[in-house]
């Protein structure tokens, strides 16, 4: 219990140490930025703009940016873009990290016990493995929805589901890097049991891969997302999600660009900011990157 205790608290001084050094890294500071703007957005968006995300005026249809109080303009049916960009950032977040939770969830348990396990049970989870990805990420996402019908909800389902591959590869990695580590056979020679072994011990001491991979997937997700509703297969009219409003609003590139730039925009700053975070986080926990 001692080599346990000892283990665990160099992990958390490492932990405290990586946080520090993550305050000079100027792309994950810019990253966190980012996402704190769009999460404060998120929760404060009927404070923030007086108009509503469904209000319709045909009357200010495509209306230009920064001319009238609609800042960003309005799009073909009169609704204010910002209001929408605004309530879509609720959307994207959400579907971000309700399909990064269903990835970590069954990511975890299979990757733990792939790598805890091994032998026969490994070799059977690692080909299924390598079956899903041998499919493209966003192919296989749009089979499953496909499969289960077009709606927001099936889209986090299916996006949770493709990226369950990515979290047990991870998972397994870290494990068996640390199931032969002395502090796991100090606790098995003290009458510990595989399940207190696996998650009391080894898996607390894999948390910065996955903590990683789960930035870069809310990431993944959000455009996924956004990719879904594009091709018509995630959120439905009127629902303010960006990948739906840039789809809804093609034919009006040359004629109201704003219309499409600005949702697009939104996409593209909320998976740069995850992405940019991912990296500093990466930089500052794998070992490898620091030699």
């Amino acid at each position: 219990m001692e080599n346990t205790e000892q283990k665990t608290l160099e992990k958390n001084s490492l932990f405290r140490e990586a946080l520090f050094q993550l305050k000079g890294n100027k792309p994950a500071i810019i990253g966190f930025i980012i996402i704190a703007a769009f999460i404060i957005m998120a929760l404060f968006a009927p404070y923030l703009t007086p108009f509503s995300p469904t209000d319709q005026d045909i009357s200010i249809r495509k209306t230009a940016p920064f001319v009238t109080e609609h800042l960003l303009g309005t799009d073909d049916l009169g609704r204010d873009l910002l209001t929408r960009i605004i309530f879509g950032s609720r959307i994207s977040l959400i579907i971000g990290t309700i399909s990064v939770g269903i990835s970590l969830t069954f990511g975890i348990l299979i990757g733990l016990l792939s790598g805890y396990i091994g032998g026969w049970f490994d070799n059977i989870v690692q080909r299924l493995v390598d079956i899903m990805l041998a499919f493209p990420y966003i192919l296989l996402t749009i089979v499953i929805v496909a499969l289960l019908g077009p709606s927001l909800v099936n889209a986090m389902i299916a996006i949770g589901i493709s990226q369950i591959p990515s979290y047990i590869r991870v998972v397994r990695a870290s494990v068996l890097a640390e199931k032969e580590n002395d502090y796991v056979t100090a606790e098995r020679s003290l009458g510990a049991s595989d399940w207190e072994l696996m998650f009391k011990s080894i898996l607390p001491n894999c948390i910065a891969p996955i903590f990683v991979q789960a930035t870069l997937g809310i990431g993944n997700a959000i455009l996924s997302s956004a990719a879904l509703s594009f091709l018509g297969l995630g959120a439905q009219p009127p629902t303010p999600e960006w990948g739906l409003m840039i789809a809804s609003s093609r034919e009006f590139v040359t004629s109201a660009w704003w219309i499409v730039t600005f949702p697009g925009i939104a996409v593209f700053l909320t998976v740069l900011g995850f992405n940019l975070l991912a990296d500093g986080l990466r930089d500052v926990l794998d070992p490898r990157m620091k030699s």
